[in-house]
């Protein structure tokens, strides 16, 4: 038997920490979720490596130093509420409710939702919910919302991501420039949404924060 227990405390003490994240609440999310849950069963001897682990195509759960590093700039509160774009099983969503008052997640693959659902319950997540829909459409009906978090690459955040957002309010995203990327917090203020560079990262760009080419004949 493998004892994911003790890769959960290596995954803490040799990604997380030595990458300047310390905030108890985060450090403890990380600590109590167990990530093999929610990926694919034949990816679970995996789920604690430190790189993106893939879903399917186009399609990952952020490496645990990504994730904590995105989760510590945005200092969520215990009152917040979260709109986490690109759930795939439901790991992000779960470390998440740990840190906000409810979560809202939307993935856009149906059966992916479905078993996100079915795992964040099986795991008492009482919190969060999961949306079937296009992850660049976001879930206005939900919102506004203090904190949105894309698990996944983009070229551009689209206005209508950005309208869901109370002023006052954070966005987190990987911005992709070719092979590289980096991470960037938006912070609202008077309807506008200013980023900050943060960190280098990668990950795939998830479908709908592709930039408009424009082709060359």
């Amino acid at each position: 038997m493998t004892d994911f227990s003790a890769r959960r405390v290596m995954m803490v003490d040799t990604q997380v920490r030595p990458s300047d994240v310390t905030k108890f609440p985060i450090i403890e999310a990380m600590l109590s979720v167990p990530r093999e849950t929610f990926v694919p069963r034949d990816k679970r001897e995996a789920a604690y490596m430190g790189e993106n682990l893939v879903l399917r195509q186009g399609r990952v759960v952020l490496e645990p130093r990504t994730l904590a590093k995105l989760l510590d700039a945005l200092d969520i509160q215990p009152d917040e509420m979260v709109l986490d774009l690109g759930c795939g099983l439901g790991y992000s969503a779960a470390v998440l409710a740990r840190l906000a008052d409810a979560v809202v997640a939307v993935e856009e693959d149906e059966a992916m939702a479905t078993e996100a659902q079915q795992l964040l319950s099986q795991a008492s997540v009482d919190n969060a919910a999961v949306i079937v829909g296009p992850l660049a459409e976001g879930a206005a009906k939900h919102g506004p919302y203090d904190v949105i978090t894309v698990q996944g690459g983009v070229e551009v955040v689209p206005a209508a991501l950005l309208a869901q957002l109370k002023d006052g309010g954070r966005i987190a995203a990987v911005f992709m420039e070719g092979a590289l990327g980096v991470a960037r917090v938006g912070y609202k203020a008077d309807g506008k949404v200013s980023w900050r560079f943060v960190f280098n990262a990668s990950a795939p760009v998830l479908a709908g924060f592709e930039a408009a080419h424009d082709f060359v004949l």
